[in-house]
């Protein structure tokens, strides 16, 4: 059985925002303002995406690519955070070590450092729908 490269896709950004969110919201993560970007960010692409299945005027396509990097903007924003986070954590810790020392154990501190990088990839997946609602039969 084949499956066409677009539903594929759809159900990827289906499943990954859904999954995001609940991970997000069973984490705690909207403890403070800048907590709950992510989350509404995940949100909106959520039901954009719905929207998108049913009815992908150019105008909900241009909404959707203004969302998807706003979302990969909290997605940077958010390492910075979490190394933020971690390297202050660390330097409370370690007060006399390296800066590069700080900065190697901020990566893997408490914080996942990388983890909203997932956003970017979101934002791709979200990008690459739109490429496959616009390419011609």
């Amino acid at each position: 059985m084949r499956y066409p490269t677009k539903r594929v896709i759809l159900v990827a950004l289906l499943l990954m925002t859904t999954g995001m969110l609940l991970e997000l919201y069973l984490l705690d993560h909207y403890e403070d303002r800048y907590q709950l970007i992510p989350l509404l960010g995940i949100a909106i692409a959520l039901v954009m995406t719905v929207v998108l299945n049913f009815r992908a005027s150019k105008r909900i396509q241009q909404l959707f690519k203004l969302v998807l990097v706003l979302i990969s903007l909290s997605g940077i924003y958010g390492v910075f955070l979490h190394l933020q986070a971690n390297f202050e954590f660390e330097q409370e810790i370690h007060p006399t070590a390296s800066t590069w020392s700080l900065f190697t154990e901020s990566i893997s501190g408490a914080f996942p450092a990388l983890a909203p990088l997932s956003l970017i990839v979101l934002a791709l997946i979200g990008y690459a729908y739109l490429t496959l609602i616009n390419q011609k039969k």
